[in-house]
């Protein structure tokens, strides 16, 4: 299944994220020994974002593009505060907050058993309109619920980042959709895929494998165990 068409601006982005994340070794392809993310997926690829944290260069590259992104996708005005999702969002949404130079907030999987029982960190007016941002997405489902958690105390959400979307699976922005969020992305699999065969990171069998995950991530997935609808 390919993924939507994007501009020459988009795609480019896209290309530079998949090299850096394949230089600092944030890519693994497992064929042989296929990976299950979280929706119940089987894969032969993973992903490891956190792993930019310990990169400076490629953190300060990453944050400049994805501020870009955000700027030319949503509008330099148009946003007032940026908020993380716990927990791998939370060193990005600090980044790209402090790039853009907006108030920063946290929204955790679930409210705190203690103290003021909050859900959300920070300072948050209501009506302020708040852009979440995460780590990666592979079919939207986390997203929306840090989405309504953060309209539940206020905020106005129409718009959701991430580094890096999967791209491959039938219906991923579906959920997203449903509420009234749009969301923006840098890099996705195919972009990983074309670096990783034109730079040889990885040998021709496990790119060939990829190849047909990605054509057909449904079949790949039920015939290796995994979820298969």
């Amino acid at each position: 299944m390919q993924s939507v068409s994007r501009t020459p601006e988009q795609r480019q982005a896209g290309l530079t994220t998949a090299r850096i994340l394949l230089e600092i070794g944030a890519v693994n392809f497992r064929p042989e020994d296929p990976y299950i993310l979280t929706s119940g997926w089987k894969s032969p690829v993973y992903i490891d974002l956190l792993r930019v944290i310990s990169f400076p260069r490629a953190r300060r590259k990453i944050t400049r593009l994805s501020a870009e992104a955000i700027t030319r996708e949503v509008g330099f005005e148009s946003i007032e505060a940026v908020a993380g999702g716990e927990t791998a969002g939370i060193p990005y949404a600090a980044w790209i907050s402090n790039k853009l130079s907006l108030p920063m907030l946290y929204v955790r999987k679930q409210a705190k058993t203690f103290g003021r029982h909050e859900q959300i960190e920070g300072r948050l007016r209501k009506g302020e309109r708040v852009l979440l941002v995460g780590d990666l997405a592979s079919d939207g489902t986390s997203k929306v619920n840090f989405c309504q958690a953060l309209r539940q105390a206020g905020a106005e959400v129409s718009h959701a980042f991430v580094v890096f979307f999967y791209g491959v699976f039938p219906g991923a922005m579906k959920a997203l959709e449903e509420v009234g969020v749009e969301m923006i992305y840098l890099a996705n699999w195919w972009d990983i895929l074309d670096v990783a065969e034109e730079d040889g990171f990885f040998d021709k069998p496990a790119i060939e494998e990829v190849r047909k995950f990605l054509h057909d991530p449904i079949a790949w997935s039920a015939h290796n165990g995994g979820r298969s609808a």
